[in-house]
């Protein structure tokens, strides 16, 4: 236990000590110098997303200011394109460290007697209602849209969007986070049309100055007076006036506070900082690394000492008399029997070793800080980028494990490898982006990255899948410590928890069990666009369960052996594997309380993407169970005498 938590600080330390960042400094100026060329902050318009909608939208569906389209806009990487994202530089004029007071940036008028008019009204109040939300960048840093937070001895609370308006129902109830004026009875769609921008920067010696924060305030006001004060000024409501007309004036402030305490590389702190998630992550991981570390320290003893009793009673026996035997040695003659379906059973571990490997270079590389916290797509970017380079060791595992079984069609085990898991996963996600351009959404891929995709899986993984599939079978087949024999043992009754099924099922309690916290807040990144950022603590979490994955399933193996079943090839793979399924209901459980989404669209959404992972969630730790079992057992035999 002592090594354990020795282990444990040293990782972190290692994570915290090795952090770097992923982007340079710009240095901004009033007036371009040698050293200084930037004087305008350009703001950056992102996807629309809501907790209560599985489908993002482009910022220029709807009917708001024009983008400004001479300026092109930065590239998207793979993972940004799966999120929706969609950068668009706007109109929003920000020039160094001047000041701005309620600045027209343009006005959109809406006639009731105008379809299409009436359309982009209604499109509006739409994503109103279900709260939808806006995402700006500047410098290279997320808008903060921060809030009073009720406990006066908390931080305020700053969140990385905004709402486009606000839905407050005849009972005068609204979901978001602002209390414009109503009237009771009635419902009221308020449009969010003026912005407070405060920039804090930190000042340079050379004159210039560094972004350091920026906050926003988005308020609803019905003033088209440029220069006036946005904040006196009536709510604008969408509603259209006595002639049948609607005004919406889009204005923006800008101010400027110089903070010279925090450092540009600490910039993030306060949006990180800002919720109380963050220590309830420290104190509920913390804990369950505990538990769990003193849970396998004690299966792990009890495992090693009660088989140090066997492996001494078994070698003391004679071993002409095969009476005598008992337990798990009597069945050494049929342990190594190759399972059914086979081929099967090494296709699926292949692919546990592709996605084992993919996760863990992604984990270490993100832990050692290469991972810009802004930009979640680079994280699946690279994500899908290792999953594709480490093919060979796919086929590799794939072809030893299937020569082992004494399995003679190559050509078919090679390409079940190659196609079978990315076919059924391309294949859902191709159904799944048909929904998503159907309903409009930025999460669509284009069809040029959609091919894109497919050509790095046909021209980059297949081939190295064929390479580490010719060195598998190249090699010798793998020699098992005890011989076959021909005529099967006869397997007596099992009692229920060494049964099929049972046996699966529990073989997922543990390991979920370990991860269940980390589970929350992974779907709360993905599912309510929270930022994520402790990737050490995903490391970590992931190393304990690897860790309990293959205890639980060496446990499980060691009684289906004593209970004379010698079926483990299968019941290995599909114990430590079940721990996707309570992954699934996890998902459930999650959609139902903590998202309010609403629509078929959105459930098909959520859950298809879940179905994905949930399958990579499978196969890793399947893997895992798998080969910690198949080197236990080939342990065990090893060190007993046989006939």
């Amino acid at each position: 236990m002592r090594n354990h938590m020795l282990l444990l600080l040293f990782l972190i330390n290692s994570c915290l000590a090795f952090y770097l960042p992923a982007i340079a400094p710009v240095n901004y100026c009033a007036v371009p110098t040698d050293t200084c060329k930037n004087t305008i902050l350009p703001v950056l318009v992102n996807r629309l997303d809501s907790t209560e909608s599985a489908i993002p939208y482009d910022y220029t569906k709807f009917d708001f200011c024009p983008i400004d389209k001479s300026k092109a806009p930065p590239s998207e990487n793979l993972g940004q394109v799966l999120f929706g994202d969609r950068y668009h530089v706007s109109e929003y004029q920000i020039q160094w460290k001047k000041s701005e007071t309620c600045k027209k940036l343009c006005d959109k008028t809406y006639k009731q007697a105008n379809k299409d008019d009436l359309s982009n009204l209604e499109a509006i109040k739409k994503i109103i209602a279900q709260d939808y939300q806006q995402h700006w960048v500047v410098d290279n840093m997320p808008v903060a849209w921060c809030t009073q937070n009720t406990n006066s001895n908390q931080k305020d609370i700053c969140t990385t969007s905004f709402p486009v308006g606000c839905f407050i129902d005849k009972n005068g109830q609204t979901l978001s986070r602002c209390d414009p004026p109503h009237v009771s009875g009635k419902e009221y769609y308020y449009l969010l049309n003026h912005v407070e921008i405060t920039i804090e920067y930190k000042s340079m010696n050379d004159g210039s100055g560094r972004v350091v924060a920026v906050k926003i305030k988005p308020t609803s006001h019905a003033s088209s007076g440029e220069g006036e004060s946005c904040s006196n000024s009536q709510a604008l409501a969408l509603e259209f006036d006595s002639s049948g007309s609607l005004t919406v004036p889009y204005t923006y402030s800008v101010t400027w506070v110089e903070n010279n305490k925090v450092e540009w590389a600490s910039r993030w702190d306060y949006l990180l900082n800002s919720s109380n998630q963050v220590n309830v992550q420290w104190y509920s991981i913390l804990n369950s690394i505990v538990i769990v570390l003193f849970l396998s320290g004690m299966v792990a003893m009890i495992l090693l000492r009660t088989l140090h009793r066997d492996i001494a009673r078994y070698n003391q026996l004679d071993p002409e008399d095969p009476q005598e035997e008992f337990g798990w040695k009597l069945v050494h003659g049929d342990v190594f029997r190759p399972p059914r379906k086979g081929m099967m059973l090494s296709v699926l571990i292949g692919s546990g070793a592709q996605v084992f490997m993919m996760i863990s270079v992604t984990l270490v590389v993100s832990c050692l800080g290469f991972l810009y916290p802004g930009n979640r797509g680079f994280l699946l970017s690279m994500g899908v980028v290792m999953y594709v380079c480490f093919g060979s060791p796919a086929g590799y595992f794939s072809a030893r494990i299937y020569k082992s079984f004494g399995g003679e069609k190559w050509k078919s085990n090679v390409l079940l490898t190659a196609f079978f898991v990315p076919a059924i996963v391309f294949s859902v996600f191709f159904v799944l982006n048909l929904v998503l351009w159907g309903e409009g959404s930025s999460s669509a891929v284009p069809f040029g990255t959609l091919c894109g995709v497919l050509a790095l899986w046909i021209c980059v993984s297949v081939p190295l899948t064929f390479v580490g599939a010719f060195f598998g079978f190249r090699k010798e087949a793998i020699t098992y410590p005890t011989q076959t024999n021909q005529i099967p043992r006869h397997i007596p009754e099992q009692s229920f928890y060494t049964k099929r099924v049972p046996g699966i099922l529990m073989g997922g309690v543990l390991p979920v069990g370990s991860v269940f916290i980390q589970l929350y807040f992974i779907f709360n990144s993905i599912w309510a666009h929270q930022i994520y950022y402790m990737f050490w603590f995903l490391f970590i979490v992931f190393l304990i369960l690897v860790i309990t994955c293959a205890e639980t399933t060496i446990l499980l193996c060691y009684f289906h052996l004593c209970s004379e079943d010698y079926h483990w090839w299968w019941r290995a793979y599909l114990s430590s594997g079940s721990t996707a399924l309570y992954f699934f209901l996890y998902s459930i459980y999650f959609y139902a309380e903590r998202l309010q989404m609403e629509g078929a669209a959105s459930l098909f959404i959520f859950f298809g993407y879940t179905f994905i992972m949930a399958i990579y969630f499978f196969l890793l730790t399947g893997f895992v169970g798998f080969m910690s079992c198949f080197f236990f057992i080939n342990k065990i035999y090893s060190v007993v005498k046989t006939d």
